[in-house]
């Protein structure tokens, strides 16, 4: 077998198990449950993923890796921090509605790995502090020398909340309204905090 193969069939077992685990939760989403819906044999899953909590880790820095990548574009392209800050948040309202929405990766696996010294649950903080240290950079760029100047780490903190909002409520709220209510806050903290 070439190492092309295995990792299509690494690739294939991800993307089999990412898809189950953002749909019906990871700890609903069994071994068995990915096998049967990837043509693989059990040992190719483990030559590829030791045990599922590998794979698990393995859906999140994908994730996280996507996440990041979409921030970056978001933020290389925008001619002004404020508007680097719109273009972060309208990477929020194209995912709130994208069909296949489903929530927050993150957030759901946060909330079936309370126990903060799993090796997931540290991996969903890293991916916070990543993303609210982002934010934070923006907004003391936004805020700059202002004599209203707000604290950034407040504003960024005060956005992740919206974010979590959102990502939670677009679900039973609907994206278009939750959407325009996320907007209508992030323009009230570029406004009211500089």
């Amino acid at each position: 077998m070439t190492t092309a193969t295995r990792s299509g069939a690494r690739e294939r077992l991800l993307a089999t198990a990412g898809g189950l685990f953002y749909r019906e939760g990871i700890r609903a989403v069994g071994v068995e449950r990915i096998l049967a819906e990837t043509p693989s044999t059990r040992a190719t899953f483990y030559r590829h993923f030791p045990s599922k909590e590998d794979l698990v880790l393995a859906y999140l820095r994908g994730v996280d890796e996507h996440t990041r990548a979409a921030v970056a574009a978001a933020v290389e392209g925008a001619p002004s921090p404020a508007d680097a800050l719109r273009a972060v948040g309208a990477v929020v309202t194209d995912d709130l509605a994208d069909p296949a929405f489903r929530g927050c990766a993150f957030l759901k696996a946060a909330a079936e790995y309370p126990d903060p010294a799993d090796p997931v649950r540290r991996l969903v903080l890293d991916h916070r502090a990543w993303y609210v240290a982002t934010l934070t950079e923006l907004f003391a760029e936004v805020f700059g020398g202002s004599p209203r100047r707000g604290r950034p780490e407040d504003a960024a903190r005060h956005l992740a909340m919206m974010r979590d909002g959102a990502m939670t409520g677009a679900d039973l709220d609907g994206a278009g309204e939750v959407g325009e209510a996320f907007r209508r806050g992030l323009e009230g903290l570029l406004t009211m905090l500089h």
